[in-house]
């Protein structure tokens, strides 16, 4: 498999993550993560922050052990700045907003994160912006995508008992830029169902909502990055959107 690298300097590489790749290996799956495909031509290269299996975009690398420690005080600073898009279900009502609301743990599934009322263990906090790009109409259906666990799911239940299989399904998406002022886990997908709009084709998340027609995979990109480099200049790495996303919204 071959990635597209989008910057590199002598302690910093950034690429362009494919959606479906692992960043991290798990203990089920033998598959290569990101990390695999680069170790050879950079036997010092390290992971410093992640993206989910599913997310597509952009992602840094640190080349040596200087650069991952200088690039993750950044990521703890927050000064580090991310830009994703996603697709969420239904029309968002307010155009910009702010989510605020601590992250803990799922009591009914280890996988999954969860805000608000039930969440478990220690509530992190967590903080995401986002503003509202574009609100659309467009054909869907039930999401039979991949499990977090690589395997085909079942059959999604229909999502109108009316639904006439020969006519189109339209149901309401939001395009939104979204802009995570802290990077815990599932953050954007947590925080995006917790306010009811879940990420579309998420299958931990959202296992049976509806997927616009032509999108197979979850809908979040990490379009952009912005952070410094070792000698000191900012440094704006953007990664192009997936052409399923263009599909969709055109």
């Amino acid at each position: 498999m071959k990635i597209k690298v989008l910057y590199e300097d002598k302690d910093i590489l950034a690429i362009d993550k494919p959606s479906g790749v692992l960043v991290h290996p798990d203990q089920k799956s033998k598959e290569k993560t990101i990390l695999d495909l680069f170790i050879k031509k950079y036997p010092k290269a390290e992971i410093v922050h992640r993206l989910d299996r599913e997310t597509s975009g952009v992602m840094l690398l640190a080349k040596n052990a200087k650069a991952r420690e200088f690039l993750k005080k950044q990521f703890m600073d927050r000064s580090i700045k991310k830009t994703y898009y996603a697709v969420v279900f239904g029309w968002v009502k307010n155009d910009h907003d702010t989510i605020n609301k601590p992250i803990g743990r799922s009591p009914s599934d280890f996988r999954r994160k969860l805000a608000g009322r039930g969440a478990r263990g220690e509530l992190r906090e967590a903080i995401t912006e986002y503003k509202v790009l574009k609100r659309f109409t467009a054909s869907a259906f039930p999401f039979l995508g991949v499990s977090q666990a690589g395997e085909p799911r079942g059959s999604a239940p229909r999502a109108r008992e009316d639904s006439d299989p020969k006519k189109k399904m339209l149901e309401r998406f939001s395009y939104l830029e979204i802009h995570p002022k802290t990077g815990r886990t599932h953050q954007i997908r947590v925080h995006m169902k917790f306010i009811n709009h879940p990420v579309v084709c998420d299958s931990l998340y959202n296992p049976n909502g509806l997927c616009p027609k032509g999108l197979k995979r979850l809908a979040l990109h990490a379009k952009s990055i912005e952070f410094q480099n070792l000698k000191g200049k900012i440094i704006k790495i953007e990664s192009p959107l997936p052409k399923e996303f263009i599909n969709i919204l055109s």
